[in-house]
C-alpha cells in the first residue's frame, strides 16, 4: 500500500487538478478513521488513514456523481493499489446493493453491471466498514454526529426509497465500532459537538 507521504502527495495532486471541498472531506475522513482504528483492536491506524485519505481520489477527474468511484478505482488499479481501489468502490455502499447511491448514476451500463457484481460479492472487512462509517460522520471541517451528515446529504439529494435502509446500515456501523472500541466513537473525535451544532443552511 502507499505510504502516508505518498497518499498525501496523491491527494494534493488530485486537488490541484480539481479543487473543491472533497479534499478537506478526505482529510477529515482519514483523521477520523485513524483515531478510531487506533482504539479498535486489530486495526492499523496508518492503513486506515491512507484508505480514508484516498477514498474519494476519483474526484481528481472532475465534478461527477457515481462516476467518481470508478475514476478512483481505475486510477488506483493503474498504480497497482488494489486495496485502495476497492475502498473507492465500497465506501458508498454500507449495504451490499449498488442501487443505494445518493446521486446520479452517470456511469456506463457496463460499469453499473460491474459495480452490481462487485458490491454484491465483496465481503466487507473492517477497513471497508470503517471508511463507510467515517464517510458518514465527516464534514470538510471535521467530525459531526452521523444524523447531521445524513441530513446534509438528504438536503442535497432528496430522500429516495432506500434512504431509511441506508441510514440504518450506517447506524449499525457506528454501533459496531462503538463496541469494537469499547466506547462511543464520538468521544475519540475532536470538535464533534461544535460541528454538529452549526447550521446546515
Amino acid at each position: 500500500m502507499l505510504t502516508i507521504p505518498e497518499a498525501e502527495y496523491e491527494l494534493e495532486k488530485g486537488a490541484a487538478e480539481n479543487p473543491g471541498p472533497w479534499k478537506a472531506h478526505s482529510v477529515s475522513v482519514a483523521e477520523n478513521a485513524k483515531r478510531i482504528a487506533d482504539k479498535a483492536n486489530g486495526m492499523d491506524a496508518d492503513r486506515a488513514y491512507v484508505l480514508g485519505l484516498l477514498h474519494d481520489i476519483g474526484r481528481r477527474a472532475g465534478v461527477k456523481a457515481i462516476l467518481h468511484i470508478f475514476d478512483g478505482y481505475e486510477y488506483m488499479m493503474r498504480l497497482d493499489q488494489p486495496e485502495i481501489a476497492r475502498i473507492c468502490l465500497t465506501h458508498s455502499f454500507p449495504i451490499h446493493n449498488a442501487d443505494i447511491y445518493f446521486g446520479k448514476y452517470d456511469c456506463t451500463a457496463e460499469q453499473k453491471v460491474f459495480l452490481d457484481k462487485y458490491i454484491r460479492e465483496t465481503v466487507y472487512d473492517d477497513y471497508d466498514k470503517l471508511i463507510q462509517l467515517c464517510d458518514a460522520i465527516s464534514l470538510p471541517n471535521g467530525a459531526c454526529i452521523m444524523e447531521k451528515r445524513l441530513v446534509d446529504v438528504a438536503l442535497r439529494h432528496g430522500l429516495p426509497e432506500f434512504t431509511l435502509a441506508k441510514w440504518r446500515a450506517f447506524m449499525e456501523l457506528k454501533k459496531y465500532f462503538d463496541e469494537k472500541c469499547e466506547c462511543n466513537i464520538y468521544a475519540l473525535l475532536p470538535n464533534v459537538m461544535e460541528n454538529s451544532y452549526e447550521s446546515l443552511i
